[in-house]
């Protein structure tokens, strides 16, 4: 008989590669991912440090700006304090004597002396203290009595204004009048009035004469007023603003 042959499946030894792991068995260490990494970490660092570095700025600018404008707010009070304040009390003084000098009350404008003093002092020698005094300065001798109080125009000297024409009536004008204080004022006057009228009615309004004048607005140059012309024939032949401004002072 013949024995069938029998064959036996031959066992291959399969290997399989492991890329990380070598020859010898131990794993092996990739340095592209470690790389990867490191870029990260840095490009991350370099980021932070921007973002610092701006931070920094921005504090930075917000103190030069705060003291930038401590500085102009510093400079606005001195500005104030040596220029325009001592500019505001000289100019109300110099008004203030003005209104004493037209009222004839310039005495106000003296400090005067204290009322009374040292019983034991003598009158006699004051007196003759004084005398020595001016006679060695060449002072003008004192006067004795105060000068009469000028004469202030009053509401009866003032003439009235004429009454206010219509709208729509013909030759008429407006006038307005900017005062001083800020307030415009507006009234209507015929082309044919006197230029005259404008003063009463700054005199009306409680500005005076000699203290105020007026000048029109464009081109601004002083108006002026004679009681011989009519509004025409100073100008004021259209609606018309005029300023009511204070007089130069002269010492």
């Amino acid at each position: 008989e013949c024995s069938a042959l029998t064959t036996t499946p031959r066992l291959h030894r399969v290997i399989l590669f492991n890329p990380n792991i070598n020859d010898s068995g131990l794993p092996t260490i990739d340095f592209r991912f470690f790389f990867f990494l490191l870029i990260n970490y840095l490009i991350a660092l370099s980021c932070f440090d921007v973002l610092e570095e701006e931070e920094k700025n921005e504090k930075r600018q917000k103190l030069v700006r705060k003291k930038q404008q401590e500085a102009q707010g510093e400079k606005a009070s001195r500005y104030i304090e040596n220029v325009l304040k001592p500019h505001r009390e000289m100019k109300l003084r110099k008004l203030e004597e003005r209104f004493y000098q037209m009222t004839g009350e310039a005495w106000k404008l003296s400090s005067g002396h204290k009322l009374g003093g040292d019983e034991g002092t003598s009158q006699t020698s004051f007196e003759t203290s004084n005398r020595e005094a001016a006679k060695s300065q060449n002072l003008p001798k004192p006067l004795t009595e105060f000068p009469s109080p000028a004469v202030q125009p009053t509401c009866k000297e003032i003439p009235d204004l004429p009454e206010e024409p219509s709208q729509t009536a013909e030759e008429v004008v407006t006038v307005a009048l900017r005062c001083p204080s800020g307030n415009v004022l507006r009234r209507r006057f015929l082309k044919s009035c006197s230029s005259q009228v404008l003063l009463d009615w700054m005199m009306r309004i409680g500005y005076h004469t000699s203290l105020y004048s007026l000048s029109t607005s464009f081109p601004r140059r002083p108006l002026a007023v004679e009681g011989g012309q009519s509004l025409e024939d100073v100008g004021i032949t259209v609606d018309t603003v005029l300023i009511l401004e204070e007089k130069e002072q002269t010492n």
